[in-house]
């Protein structure tokens, strides 16, 4: 069967930080997106079209308030994976349309669903900052879904306490009622046990990776639960990792296979594995005038 695709040309936003309420038109520009049949298709394109954009750490901690941040210049791992699942999202929300009046209210909706815990903003600790509870927390909103025990995962537990042991990468843990709210978020996770690959079974596993799964690197050190995140994409035959590298700081797919890029790498014991949960329906894309 021919896979069509079909070109959308997108009018997004692009300044160096837009408020989530506060996006002149004057700000916005033209961002060719090429969109898939089903969501994890589109989900690679997406991602795809920001290949080369730059690393930049800390883009969300330039406000003094909480707010809703878009950012389509510079990344970290966390934000280039939240800007391309919403952008699928909303263009799955949207049937495709390529309307900024449509496509941009859908894409800031469903950046603050992923972003922020029940959707909410609600100051600082509202957002999902560890990706053990940005995945759970998702997958209850139905967005998600974690596969990683049904293609081979095991079940294990881990403390977590890595913000609250590091107050001087998060300034905002100077507020004692942030610090307090953290800890809470950390004493919950650490509670719950969860499912992950550890990488010695990783190429044993590889098949059951689908083409645009999240891939979540589980941190080999003590107090934290994920180190890195991207996505899974199928070339030569193995898996590759689809992420904002730090190493290499730009967006890239990694030279290596995902087996060998997490076997190498001293910092991460693993992975876990979710996928965005479709329809069934394929999605359907429209050029709007």
């Amino acid at each position: 069967m021919i896979r069509s695709f079909t070109t959308l040309f997108v009018l997004l936003f692009t300044a160096f930080y837009v408020q989530a309420q506060n996006a002149p038109v004057s700000e916005f520009a033209s961002l060719t997106l090429t969109t898939g049949r089903t969501p994890a298709e589109t989900m690679l394109q997406v991602g795809k079209a920001f290949l080369g954009k730059p690393y930049v750490p800390h883009t969300l901690d330039g406000t003094e308030t909480e707010q809703l941040i878009v950012n389509f210049e510079q990344f970290d791992c966390t934000t280039y994976l939240e800007t391309t699942v919403a952008l699928t999202l909303a263009l799955q929300q949207t049937n495709g349309s390529t309307a900024a009046a449509k496509l941009e209210p859908a894409f800031r909706k469903m950046l603050t669903q992923l972003r922020y815990r029940a959707g909410v903003i609600d100051g600082y600790a509202s957002r999902l900052h560890y990706f053990s509870e940005w995945l759970q927390d998702n997958e209850k909103k139905g967005l998600i879904r974690d596969v990683t025990r049904q293609i081979g995962g095991m079940q294990v537990s881990k403390p977590v306490n890595y913000m609250t042991a590091c107050t001087w990468k998060y300034p905002r843990l100077s507020d004692p009622a942030i610090f307090r709210q953290i800890a809470q978020v950390q004493e919950s996770i650490s509670k719950q046990s969860f499912w992950f690959i550890p990488k010695a079974r990783l190429r044993e596993v590889e098949a059951n990776i689908k083409d645009g799964d999240i891939i979540m690197l589980t941190a080999a050190r003590p107090g934290l639960d994920m180190k890195h995140v991207g996505f899974a994409v199928w070339q030569n035959g193995r898996v590759h990792l689809l992420h904002a590298s730090s190493d290499l700081g730009e967006v890239v797919i990694t030279q290596q296979p995902l087996a060998e890029y997490v076997q190498w790498n001293r910092r991460l014991s693993g992975i876990r594995v979710a996928r965005l949960k479709e329809s069934g329906q394929p999605m359907m894309v429209r050029a709007e005038k």
